[in-house]
């Protein structure tokens, strides 16, 4: 665990928010994520899985958390299970939690071992009525494997089969979406570390440069910052390729007169930044570039003025659409024509603004929340409009964290430059 160990007060107040939604006489389960092979003996870096971390802070592999909060064994309304060091993996792999560690990490009080777990399961699970189990709702996600909570929702099925069984997926998607205060402070700690980063690439940014240094640059500043690396694989895009939404190659050379696409962030204590800018390689926009990117920027700060409590998101996308049509037609990229004849399931602008203006944002990138329920306090979300213009090499987009306010909202990366007269200023420097 690279980080500042997080409070535990965190996690006691998640759980709360969760376990007070739980139907009586109902205990819920959560698994930790694989430890994913490759070939051979390697494996890939663990990632712990977002709703066991979001509950427990537990960032350890073959972890388990039970809650059952209508026990009647005070020590069993909230109990961890994990994996025992031996002196095999102490010399091979370094210690795992102790149960002391574990508490202070999580704040739960009954620690056991994993090879206790089929007995004191079914201890809990025989005094209760329903198991609520969890796995993988959220609307973008496409899984073809088998995941740990998968083995073990079959297990509990096979093994208790007269229990009812729940989902707790549309409770965590209600909870996750609205984040406390100490989770939002986590969030700023990321902010804080990918600024550095950025500020890091702005200053090594010139032409002949690849695009694989500034990932590197930033992977450095990163690290240095106990941050575990990038929240998601970075976009580093010059010229054209910043008009492949999802380009992750970074293998090209940044030459004189382009501009960069960044879509890079930070995370920390697993909690993730996102944050997207457009940087020119020599340190001047060019009179097009600037041009478009005022268009870009303008529908960026529109979008945030009007993303506050009590808007719904479907309302917000389609105010953002209006906004960045009206861009589009000053640009001459599209005609009246154009909109008066569009279809409305893919409207003009979508030809140059395809994707999305926002997602949730927090332990996963693309983080849970409801799409049904209008925007309240507490809710993060980037706000990320783009012009994409291939057949002049010109791609931008601008990106920005936001955290929902009672009156409006905190921009958690307004401080990484942005406008055309920051970015040169900052070049220049």
């Amino acid at each position: 665990m690279r980080y500042h160990k997080l409070s535990s007060e965190l996690f006691t107040e998640n759980r709360k928010k969760f376990t007070e939604r739980l139907k009586p006489k109902s205990m819920a389960i959560f698994t930790s994520n694989d430890a994913y092979p490759t070939s051979a003996d390697a494996h890939l870096p663990f990632k712990q899985h977002s709703d066991i971390l979001y509950l427990s802070g537990a960032d350890q592999e073959e972890s388990i958390l039970v809650l059952f909060p209508d026990a009647h064994k005070k020590e069993l309304r909230q109990v961890l299970f994990l994996k025992e060091t031996n002196d095999l993996i102490a010399v091979w792999e370094g210690a795992k939690y102790s149960k002391e560690e574990a508490f202070e990490i999580s704040g739960i009080q009954t620690v056991f071992w994993l090879t206790d777990f089929d007995r004191v399961f079914h201890e809990m699970a025989v005094n209760s009525e329903r198991i609520y189990m969890n796995g993988n709702e959220h609307l973008r996600a496409h899984v073809d494997t088998e995941l740990r909570h998968d083995r073990m929702n079959k297990w509990i099925k096979e093994t208790y089969p007269a229990h009812e069984f729940e989902r707790s997926q549309p409770l965590l998607h209600k909870v996750r979406g609205t984040k406390s205060e100490k989770e939002i402070e986590v969030l700023r700690m990321a902010a804080a570390v990918t600024k550095k980063g950025y500020e890091r690439v702005l200053r090594f940014l010139k032409p002949g440069v690849w695009e694989y240094e500034l990932e590197a640059e930033f992977m450095h500043e990163f690290l240095v910052n106990r941050s575990r690396g990038f929240a998601y694989t970075p976009i580093i895009a010059a010229g054209g390729n910043a008009n492949v939404l999802h380009y992750i190659e970074n293998n090209d050379q940044c030459s004189e007169g382009e501009l960069v696409l960044f879509d890079v962030g930070a995370e920390y204590g697993n909690y993730t930044c996102d944050v997207t800018r457009c940087f020119p390689v020599n340190g001047k926009f060019t009179a097009r570039q600037k041009e478009v990117y005022n268009a870009v920027l303008r529908v960026h700060d529109g979008a945030i003025s009007i993303l506050r409590p009590g808007i719904m998101l479907d309302a917000f996308h389609t105010q953002v659409g209006e906004m960045m049509t009206q861009e589009l037609l000053a640009l001459g990229l599209i005609s009246t024509k154009d909109v008066e004849n569009q279809d409305p399931s893919w409207p003009a602008y979508k030809k140059y603004f395809m994707h999305g203006t926002s997602h949730y944002l927090g332990l996963d990138v693309h983080d849970y929340g409801l799409w049904t329920v209008p925007v309240e306090e507490g809710m993060v979300f980037t706000v990320e409009p783009g012009i994409y213009i291939p057949e002049e090499g010109l791609g931008i987009r601008i990106e920005d964290d936001i955290v929902i306010t009672a009156d409006g909202h905190e921009n958690l990366t307004r401080s990484i430059p942005k406008t055309v007269d920051e970015i040169e200023a900052f070049m220049a420097s």
